[in-house]
């Protein structure tokens, strides 16, 4: 029996169902095309064609439904007014090869294992497999978790990535709702590790959204933070050395200390140029560290330096990964600066 198959027993000529919207309805869908409630109940009778999945979301076929339809279910349930079924699909625009269905979630977001899931997490389950989807809705939504349905609130919804038509919240988000609900160290740390190593987003994101979740508290988060660090700084330093050698920029030195001769220390840097007295630093705070003493410590140094004629780039690991190309023309031009500048001082250049 395929998913059309229980429409012959409809007590109303409901229209094909051509994909998972039209197999997967609420109760104000189901009147809008003539379906009583009456109807309705008797259809989801023991043994009958549908199956109530949520209160107020049917499956308009018997048999276990699939992870799409699971998910269809979950956000029609906290949607804020589903839109009624369509007869068919929004007209295309010019250029456009298939018309567009009107999106029929309001306020509700996948969000936790299920969005990381749809994201192309490797380290989070199949969809199948998840006893709960959670959703993320407005704080002041009257709703209660239900089913597969669990719900996750918020103050305000972050603006949603779509994967196949699906709203989701983005990685960061999605990882701390995941990560709130798991005890396991291991799929933590894994969870964390592929956000940043897989280029979904950046640890300072990540170490945010999880600080705004008071999740730094448990210790083997903060376990998995700690690695999250250490593997966005080494991706943030392949990155610099990739800047410098796919740009065509003079190789620097790479990772070390600055000193006056018999004097004081200046400071570390990422990278150095010597001859022209440039120097980049890649900016690698996160929220959970006093962001405004590790910035006065950045501006001291920058201070310091300049005032000794090393002129000093800031880069953050983010512009690096979107807008390389424009990272290297700065550091281009301050090399190219250093013709009209007065000599640096000397300074003294130590692997660090």
């Amino acid at each position: 029996m395929n998913h059309n198959t229980p429409l012959s027993h409809s007590p109303h000529p409901l229209r094909r169902l051509s994909d998972v919207r039209r197999r997967v309805l609420t109760t104000a869908q189901l009147r809008a095309q003539g379906v009583t409630t009456a109807d309705t109940n008797e259809q989801c009778r023991p043994g009958g064609p549908w199956q109530q999945l949520l209160p107020g979301v049917f499956l308009l076929h018997p048999g276990p439904p699939t992870s799409e339809e699971r998910l269809h279910a979950v956000l029609l349930y906290a949607a804020r007014s589903p839109v009624p079924v369509p007869a068919a699909g929004i007209p295309a625009q010019p250029g456009a090869e298939e018309p567009h269905a009107p999106q029929p979630y309001a306020d509700a977001l996948i969000t936790g294992l299920a969005a990381l899931t749809l994201h192309g997490f490797s380290s989070a389950p199949p969809l199948l497999s998840l006893d709960k989807i959670d959703v993320l809705v407005p704080r002041l939504r009257r709703l209660r978790s239900h089913g597969c349905a669990r719900i996750v609130r918020t103050p305000s919804l972050p603006a949603p990535a779509f994967v196949t038509g699906v709203p989701v919240a983005p990685v960061p988000r999605a990882l701390a709702d995941a990560v709130a609900e798991l005890a396991d160290a291991g799929a933590v740390r894994r969870l964390l590790t592929e956000a940043v190593r897989g280029g979904h987003c950046e640890p300072a994101a990540v170490v945010r959204e999880l600080t705004a979740a008071r999740l730094l508290s448990r210790p083997h988060v903060v376990d998995a933070v700690d690695s999250l660090l250490a593997e966005g700084r080494a991706i943030a330093e392949d990155r610099l050395c990739r800047m410098v050698r796919e740009h065509g920029l003079p190789d620097p030195v790479w990772n070390v200390d600055l000193r006056l001769p018999g004097g004081p220390h200046l400071g570390g840097l990422d990278a150095y140029w010597p001859e022209q007295a440039v120097a980049v630093e890649l900016d690698t705070r996160v929220p959970r560290q006093d962001e405004d003493a590790l910035w006065s410590e950045y501006a001291r140094k920058r201070e310091v330096l300049e005032r000794l004629g090393i002129t000093v780039v800031y880069i953050t690991p983010k512009k690096l990964r979107d807008t390389m190309e424009q990272q290297a023309t700065v550091v281009r031009t301050a090399l190219m600066a250093s013709n009209d500048r007065d000599p640096a001082a000397y300074v003294v250049v130590l692997p660090r």
